[in-house]
Formats: C-alpha cells, structure tokens, sequence
C-alpha cells in the first residue's frame, strides 16, 4: 500500500479572543492517499475550513497551531518558514475557496489572475504565462479563452468565476487540491457541473482532493472516503459507501436524515437536528454532542467518547459503540 499523500496528527488550532482562548479544531488526524478524495462534512462552526487553514498555514494572527504535526509527500510543513511554505502552496498544495468573487481581484483582469502564479512559481516569461493561461481556461471549459483572458470577474457569471478560481488553483500542478466548499454559492445545475469538471480533472491529472462541504449529497457522488467533524473533532470517518449504510455517530444520522429526498418532490417539512452547535467557549462536558442526541444515557454528559472501530476503515465516537 502506498504511504499516503498528505498525512495530519492530532492537530489542534487555538483562537485567542477578547472573550478568551478556545480550540476551534481539537486533535484532529486524517490521511489523504494519492489520486483520492477526501471529504469532510459537518456544520458550520465544526472546524472544517480551519483544519484546510492550518494546512496551507494560512490562519489569522489570532489563530496558533497548539499541537500536532502536517506531513506532505514525506515533508513535515510544520518544520518550513514563511518564504518555504511559499513554494508549497499553489505548486504542491492549492486551493480553491468557497465565493470566488471575493477570492478575485476586482481591477485585474482574470488573464493577469492566472498568469501571475505561472510567472512567480514557475518562473515562466510572459508570452508562455499568456500561453498556458489561455490552455488552463480551455482544460476548465471556459469557452473563447482567449476572450475570457481580457475579462474582469465581474462581468462573469457565478459558474465562470468558479471555473477561473480553479485554473488558478491548478496552473502549477499540484498533487492535493482543497476544495472549501466550491459550490456553495452556485445553482443545482452549475453546482453538479463544477463537480463534475473537478472529477473529470483529478482523474486526468491524478490529483488528491480534500473537499469540505457540508452537503453530504456532494460527498456522495464525489468522495472515496468521508471524515463527519463536530465542535473542531472528527465524530466518525469511513469509507463513503459504509458511512450510507450504515452511520455510527447519532450526528451522522442526523445529517443523513436531513438531505432531501431524491424524488421530484420536495417534502413538506424536512427533518432537523434538535438545538444547535454548541459555543466553542461553552461546550458541554463529555460528548459534545449529547445535548442535541436522541440516544443520550447518563455517561455521555461524562465521558468524552474516542473514535472507536465498526468495521474495517469505518470509526466513531460514540459510547453506544461499546454498549
């Protein structure tokens, strides 16, 4: 088996506020194998978009990487400053974020957008840059690239900003691709075509992808394994097809009971988890989640369940695993 692309231990974030300090993420490991896909679902507020933060170290000054170790392609990012850690992102490591038209630079053209990584990281002289902006924007679909070259992000739809944001991501050839919720900000039908132009190019260019999401749909038809965060720890992780058949965390179900059916149809009233996530500054002790659980018993306003196994590749933390 081959050792895996990107591989995190016990990663903890701390957030310093005026109300005080609280761990947004706590002692989250994951893997992410070569040419796979990750997902990572939960609510907003679970840790998702700060775990991809901390990879790439790109956390505000309020936020401080307390424990735990990133390692990529064998490299600890930890151990590299500023001007290293430089190189790694967008040429190993890139990333594509949720609303691309706060992500794109108002007064520059998206042709200057996309040649300006091809220039600083890969040192390309502008008429090469021009060249291979022009291929980017053709690999991502866009249709007259060399029309789009001279546009302005405002004067393209919602879609084709989206589709801009990842021929940047993509101009320097990275092996990991995070993708923080790409399509939440997009229609039903731009949305599935997104995904699919993101399947369709990590199976040409052999990328791994870590998608976070809070649509469990999107996890569904796009990836290979799934990690379930709540209140900044992973709940359960599992390959995809287990995680359907069979959820081991109350809050899995939950979210699972909470997508809409796949009939025309849509339901009157959809189910939802009772409450809502707790305050980093006051969470309950015990499982985090026991406010809010339909199963809770006594010991689990006590004892803070660990990932523990179901089957193979599949964990949870719950203490009605062991019961």
């Amino acid at each position: 088996m081959s050792p895996p692309l990107l591989s995190v231990r016990n990663l903890t974030v701390a957030f310093d506020t005026r109300r005080g300090t609280f761990d947004a993420v706590r002692e989250v490991s994951f893997d992410v194998k070569p040419g796979k896909t990750l997902g990572v679902v939960g609510e907003s507020g679970s840790g998702k978009s700060v775990t991809a933060m901390a990879l790439m170290q790109l956390l505000p000054d309020s936020a401080t990487v307390t424990s735990g170790s990133v390692h990529f392609a064998g490299r600890d990012l930890g151990s590299l400053d500023e001007r290293e850690m430089q190189k790694v992102r967008g040429r190993e490591i890139a990333m594509v974020f949720q609303d691309p038209l706060s992500s794109l630079n108002p007064i520059l053209t998206v042709g200057h957008q996309i040649m300006e990584p091809l220039r600083l990281q890969m040192g390309l002289a502008k008429a090469a840059a021009r060249a291979r902006a022009e291929e980017l924007l053709a690999l991502v679909r866009i249709p007259s690239p060399a029309a789009i070259m001279r546009s302005y992000p405002h004067e393209l739809s919602g879609g084709m900003r989206q589709r801009v944001m990842i021929a940047i991501a993509l101009s320097c050839g990275p092996k990991l691709l995070i993708a923080d919720e790409p399509t939440t900000a997009l229609d039903v039908t731009t949305q599935a075509q997104i995904l699919e132009l993101l399947r369709d190019l990590q199976e040409r260019l052999h990328m791994s992808v870590l998608l976070i999401t809070h649509d469990l749909g999107v996890v569904a038809e796009f990836a290979d394994e799934v990690l379930v965060m709540y209140a900044g720890r992973i709940v359960e992780r599992s390959p995809v097809a287990a995680l359907f058949d069979r959820p081991g965390h109350p809050y899995t179900e939950g979210l699972l009971h909470s997508m809409p059916p796949l009939e025309d149809e849509d339901p009157e009233v959809l189910p939802a988890i009772e409450g809502n996530v707790a305050s980093p500054f006051e969470l309950p002790a015990g499982c985090a989640f026991h406010p809010r659980c339909p199963y809770v018993f006594d010991a689990c306003s006590k004892v803070a369940p660990v990932l523990a196994e179901m089957s193979a590749g599949h964990d949870a933390a719950c203490l009605r695993i062991k019961c």
